[in-house]
């Protein structure tokens, strides 16, 4: 049974803890407002970019956009998947979240008979997959976005990515990411960036393919794809890191906010505790003093 000394030190580092775990809950509810603006403001941007580029590409004669960002390799045998997560933990589910979805994702292409390559952005993804998948991760990036993603981190990414495309033999590339909805929701996404995914539509119309804008080209379509599909690359990682730190600070308020709740049950429960043992200890002395008076 512990002491009252154990009791009050006990309740004391309790209340220590969550006035640590009060301030985090502080400090994540301000960025995750700042990063929640950051990130809606990006998503018109990176989807617009994709409208564009399948305009573009669909208005292309076959045979001309040939570049392998846009029509691939005529392969699918070689996935190289993104993972990106935190530098750092006290996040919840976050990160766990999509290692778990990585794994997943892992066994159900080899499965399919695929060969998968990982590219960890973050040092928690490598950390829980470097274990069971460390011979297939050919890349590891760290300290992007550290105290705010700018686009200079997501073109870091974005090179290094390419880089594996053009010198691994990658025929598809997906970013793993936590597309945020709210402070408790964020959903694990896969997308895919290399070849450019282009939905399937409807078959068009006579009245539509007639009302169809034409596109002149200046210059050469190739020179504009060369320049516009690696940017495409880098538009989508970059509102793939934003939608990720907004996420990141809405699973760490969301976490903070439990821990400091739990710790207050707890300190409830060690001072209802260390009261009894307490009430407990003075009933003995009582006791103990009666008794030695009667005894005289």
């Amino acid at each position: 049974m512990p002491s009252l000394k154990d009791l009050k030190n006990r309740i004391k580092s309790v209340k220590s803890t969550q006035k640590i775990t009060k301030a985090m809950k502080m400090v994540a509810a301000a960025k995750l407002r700042r990063a929640k603006e950051r990130a809606e403001a990006a998503r018109p941007y990176a989807q617009k970019m994709t409208e564009i580029l399948t305009q573009v590409a669909s208005n292309i004669p076959e045979g001309i956009g040939s570049s392998p960002l846009l029509v691939g390799t005529g392969k699918s045998d070689v996935h190289l998947l993104v993972i990106m997560t935190s530098d750092r933990g006290l996040c919840g589910a976050f990160n766990s979240s999509i290692t778990r979805a990585t794994k997943r994702k892992i066994a159900e292409l080899r499965t399919a008979g695929k060969e998968v390559k990982l590219l960890c952005v973050g040092r928690k993804g490598y950390e829980a997959l470097k274990g069971d998948y460390g011979k297939i991760i050919i890349g590891r990036l760290s300290e992007i976005g550290k105290k705010q993603v700018f686009y200079t981190d997501a073109q870091h990414v974005a090179r290094e990515a390419l880089k594996l495309f053009e010198a691994d033999g990658i025929d598809v590339v997906h970013i793993v990411y936590n597309h945020f909805k709210s402070a408790i929701s964020q959903v694990v996404t896969f997308q895919q960036i290399i070849p450019l995914f282009i939905p399937s539509s409807e078959p068009e119309t006579g009245k539509q393919k007639a009302e169809k804008t034409p596109y002149e080209f200046e210059p050469s379509e190739q020179e504009i794809l060369a320049e516009l599909l690696p940017r495409n690359v880098a538009v989508q990682i970059f509102g793939a890191l934003l939608e990720n730190g907004a996420s990141e600070q809405g699973a760490r308020m969301t976490a903070m906010d439990n821990a400091t709740r739990n710790a207050g049950e707890m300190i409830g429960k060690l001072t209802l505790r260390y009261n009894r043992t307490r009430q407990a200890t003075i009933t003995k002395e009582l006791i103990e003093i009666i008794s030695g008076a009667e005894a005289l």
